[in-house]
């Protein structure tokens, strides 16, 4: 077969991603910083942000599974001669082992004498980076299945990704510290501290490639009004479903979830948000040929903003965090202006990386 990677600038893309870790950066620091006085549903603003804050998560896996698998898929090999599954086997280790390096219990690195259970506790729970690791690893273990099985990306995405969705209420509520040591429990639930464990959230990565599968088999199809009214009427379909999941579960079964990120009806929702969010930035961006670079830049350096972005609120073992010097104590003034300064700051350090990046293309190359 014959190599194939002619990639089509999807601006769409490029906007979501940019939007994802922009409201990601903000979401962190209001959430780091403001007064718990002013953290009522009952304010129309607050509860505004607090939705837009848990659709963050769902769209930023959801954009990882769609480029991952967009760029896969343009390669037009065998699987086991592909390139882009070395650098998606090499994308996993690297997030995954990024993601306990911010997380390291001590300064001393080899020196444990100090490090209590609560450090241990913070080390060995899952986040965004180790779980968007992981579904990126689950992501190319379905396309491997697709293949050999014949059957399509999007029925295959769909039961490992749909695998995740409907067995995480049932999974979260098993504790896994009885039966798998720590550092692997934390995965399958929250009980050991872990924000993200594989269930649900590893579905939206695999979700997400469904439509990355479908961008690299068809083309500029993304320039069409009929691609954005898909994507939308997908969405409303899922929208529908969660409103039906909830009546079954609250009303026919009088069953309530613990948490709502594992309610199957959350779930839908936000799968359905993220579509409809998607399918009318596609349809703003349809006749926008170019957009500024600095929009492409921060989509595509979304890991360093992550990263410097959480040591410099939360801190590390080598440095606090300005949430040890201000967590959940400031006015709504302060915490909005920090805020604005933090995403202006990151902004600014992937322009500058930038920079120095194409300069020194020669050193670096």
């Amino acid at each position: 077969m014959v190599r194939s990677e002619k990639k089509h600038r999807i601006i769409f893309i490029d906007l979501i991603r940019a939007l994802a870790v922009i409201q990601m950066v903000q979401g962190h620091t209001i959430d780091a910083l403001l007064a718990p006085e002013y953290r009522s549903l009952d304010y129309p603003a607050y509860y505004v942000w607090n939705f837009m804050r848990g659709i963050t998560a769902p769209v930023f896996m959801f954009s990882a599974g769609t480029v991952f698998t967009y760029l896969l898929r343009l390669v037009n090999e065998p699987f086991e001669n592909n390139p882009r599954v070395k650098k998606g086997f090499r994308r996993f280790i690297f997030l995954v082992v990024i993601g306990y390096i911010l997380r390291y219990p001590t300064y001393t690195v080899f020196d444990f004498s100090n490090v209590t259970q609560k450090n241990l506790d913070i080390f060995f729970s899952v986040d965004v980076l180790q779980l968007i690791g992981f579904g990126l690893l689950f992501l190319l273990i379905s396309a491997f299945i697709a293949e050999k099985t014949k059957l399509s990306d999007t029925i295959v995405f769909l039961l490992i990704s749909h695998t995740f969705f409907i067995a995480a209420p049932f999974v979260t509520k098993i504790n896994w510290i009885d039966y798998l040591p720590q550092p692997i429990a934390g995965y399958f639930y929250t009980g050991t501290g872990s924000l993200f464990p594989l269930f649900p959230w590893a579905g939206y990565v695999v979700f997400g490639g469904i439509l990355g599968s479908y961008l690299a088999k068809n083309p500029l199809v993304f320039k069409s009004n009929r691609f954005s009214f898909n994507l939308a009427l997908y969405g409303a379909v899922l929208i529908i479903i969660s409103e039906i999941a909830l009546l079954i579960t609250n009303k026919v079964f009088n069953y309530y979830y613990d948490n709502s990120s594992y309610n199957p009806d959350t779930i839908f929702f936000r799968l359905g948000f993220v579509l409809v969010l998607n399918s009318i930035v596609s349809f703003i961006s349809q006749n926008i040929e170019s957009i500024p670079k600095i929009i492409i830049i921060i989509g595509r350096n979304t890991l360093i903003i992550y990263v410097v972005h959480l040591i410099i609120l939360y801190g590390s073992a080598w440095n606090p965090g300005l949430s040890v010097i201000f967590g959940s104590k400031l006015d709504v003034t302060p915490t909005i202006i920090i805020a604005i300064s933090m995403i202006t700051l990151m902004v600014l350090m992937v322009f500058v990386f930038n920079k120095l990046k194409f300069k020194n293309k020669q050193l670096v190359t």
